[in-house]
Formats: structure tokens, C-alpha cells, sequence
């Protein structure tokens, strides 16, 4: 019997079973290699990004990489050209950040090795660096487009040619938490979330950007072109942002190249999909997928999701109330990632 209990999903699956690394990101290259990162929040994790190999989480690029390089990785994404990148929150147990440790890292996964480091200037002492997304088929060399959670919240746009950052939207009500929010998590009511921009996704053909705040039930969207522009004003890219309406509460956001837009449903255990003419549905739903954290669709046509059981841990619920094992799941969904690479 599957351990999550009765799934609403085609072709469902658990691909990773983890005793003791309560997972937050999740990415598979187009040659099946699966990648996670685990952040430090209080658990005592042996190294903040990992490689699952044959079933086995092994710390990656190495171990020596996640001692001495990295401090608490949120979010692990390999880009359009195959490259991984890490996004490094800096922060231990969301502690103010330490000096030099929010960044983004390239890793060659042909080689195994970090190629580069960017350190994002555009930060506040509160910045949280949550979750990324890459165009590598504009500018010199693309850009990555980064959530900052911090409550207030913000858009981080990273030029990948240059290495210089800006923020845009900072504060502005699509990006920041919800006042008075109340996630409603298996029946109970949670009151002490007030996170700001979180899920991010980008559309097929990379001229808008999709995301939400966790502390919120709204999507939002913006065109690319406006966060790139760096002569625009805040108010001149607000007056550019889209409201989509209500999705649910979400995490994590994903995409593909018909246009869907794939959204977390923590509070109801879910995984909804969102077709180009708005139309949703859920693509799975089980009791057992205790908060559903970040998407990515695979080459393989498979949607993996990181199942992390957030509102158990003794961070956000004061009392350790987890039962692992925590997992990797994934559902066939016959669509393609989206890719904008020159």
C-alpha cells in the first residue's frame, strides 16, 4: 500500500525516501540525475545539497563543497542549458544572513565541479532567498529571476553576464505576505506564516513571470521585459502586474511549453494544474503528502514534488511532531520544461 494512502494521480510514485534530511528543493536533469537541497533549520543535516543515487542521498558536488562553500540551500534548479545552480540562503534557521552567504552557484554537472559564484547586491538584512528561475535566451548571457521571502518580499533579477542584481517590487502587494493570512494546514489553523514572494515559474516563451506569495492565495504575474528594465520605477512595473485570482496557498510554482502552470496546495495536500485558458484542475491529492514544497518537471515528462511535513517541525510548530520518512514523489504529466536557451 503506498504510505501517503490513497492518491488522486496517474501513474503515481515515490522516488526518494529520506530518513533524516527534511528536503525542501527538488530538480532532475534530462538524463534522470534527481537533486535536492536541504536547509539548515535545526536539524543536524550533513550537507545542504545531495545527489540521489540509487535511492541514496550523497552530498553534492562534494562533501568538502557543502562544508566549507555553502551555508543552508533553499532551492537546487538545473537551467536550460543543463547546468545546476544552488541558491544559497546564507541564513541558518532563518538567522539574518552571514556575510558573503546568499548566492547563486553553477555547478557542471558534466564535470562535477562549481564554475561560478554570483552574490546578489540587491538584498535587505532580512533577505531570503527563496527559489529561481532562468532565460538564458536574453541579454548577453540570460538571467536568473529570484523570490526574496522576506515578509515584505521582493523580486531579485540577476544578470548573468555581468553578475549584477536589482530588486524590483519590493513590498509591493504581490510580492509581500498577506496581512492577517491563515494557512488552514489538515485542519489546523496556522497563524504564524508571513512569508512573502515564494513560488516562481516562468511562461513558455519566457515574457512573463509567474509568482506567488506563500502567505497568500492569489497568482500573480509580470512581464519579464519590466523586471529587466532597470530604468522602470516600482510603480511603473506594478502598474504591469497581472492578478490571476485565487489558486489555493502555494510553495512551490512550475511550468511547461503548452502554457500550464503548476501550483502547490499545501493546505488541501495537492498538486493543481492551471491550463493556458485558466482552466484548473488537481493533479494529485493524498492525506499523507504533508506540505508539498517545490515542483520540477522532468525531460521524462514526469512533475516531481518535495514532500517535507513543514508544519510538523519544531521551527514552525514548536513541538517536533515529524514522521519520516520525508520524499520525493513525482506524476506523469506528458509535458515538456520549459527551456529558453539560445
Amino acid at each position: 500500500m503506498n504510505p501517503l494512502g490513497a492518491w488522486l494521480a496517474t501513474d503515481f510514485e515515490i522516488v526518494a525516501n529520506l530518513e533524516n534530511l527534511m528536503l525542501t528543493g527538488v530538480t532532475v536533469a534530462d538524463d534522470g540525475r534527481l537533486f535536492i537541497s536541504v536547509p539548515r533549520w535545526g536539524d543536524e543535516a550533513p550537507f545542504t545539497v545531495a545527489e540521489i543515487v540509487d535511492g541514496k542521498p550523497i552530498a553534492y558536488p562534494s562533501q568538502q563543497f557543502n562544508d566549507e562553500g555553502l551555508v543552508s540551500v533553499q532551492s537546487v534548479v538545473v537551467a536550460p542549458d543543463g547546468r545546476l545552480w544552488l541558491l544559497d540562503t546564507g541564513s541558518v534557521a532563518f538567522a539574518p544572513w552571514v556575510e558573503d552567504g546568499p548566492k547563486l552557484v553553477e555547478v557542471d554537472l558534466a564535470t562535477n565541479q562549481v564554475l561560478r559564484i554570483l552574490r546578489p547586491a540587491a538584498l535587505t538584512p532580512t533577505t531570503y532567498l527563496n527559489d529561481v528561475r532562468f532565460d538564458l535566451s536574453r541579454g548577453d548571457g540570460g538571467y536568473a529571476y529570484i523570490t526574496d521571502s522576506q515578509a515584505e518580499g521582493a523580486l531579485i533579477v540577476a544578470d548573468l553576464a555581468t553578475g549584477e542584481s536589482w530588486a524590483k517590487l519590493r513590498g509591493h502587494v504581490s510580492t509581500h505576505a498577506e496581512p492577517g493570512f491563515r494557512a488552514i494546514v489538515q485542519g489546523v489553523v496556522r497563524e504564524n506564516y508571513a512569508v512573502g514572494a515564494d513560488g516562481i515559474a516562468i511562461s513558455a516563451d519566457g515574457s512573463r513571470l509567474y509568482y506567488c506569495p506563500l502567505s497568500s492565495r492569489k497568482l500573480y504575474s509580470v512581464p519579464t521585459a519590466a523586471l529587466i528594465d532597470r530604468d522602470l520605477s516600482d510603480d511603473e512595473v506594478a502598474a504591469q502586474v497581472v492578478n490571476h485570482g485565487d489558486k489555493g496557498a502555494s510553495d512551490g510554482l512550475e511550468s511547461d511549453t503548452a502554457g500550464a502552470i503548476y501550483v502547490t496546495a499545501y493546505e488541501h495536500s495537492a498538486v493543481l494544474k492551471r491550463t493556458e485558458d485558466g482552466t484548473w484542475s488537481t493533479l494529485l491529492h493524498a492525506p499523507g503528502a504533508l506540505w508539498p514544497d517545490t515542483l520540477s518537471l522532468g525531460a521524462d515528462g514526469y512533475l516531481y514534488v518535495s514532500l517535507n511535513q513543514l508544519p510538523r517541525a519544531p521551527l514552525f510548530n514548536g513541538i517536533d511532531h515529524r514522521i519520516p520518512p520525508y520524499q520525493v514523489a513525482r506524476v506523469k504529466v506528458d509535458a515538456k520544461p520549459v527551456k529558453l536557451v539560445r
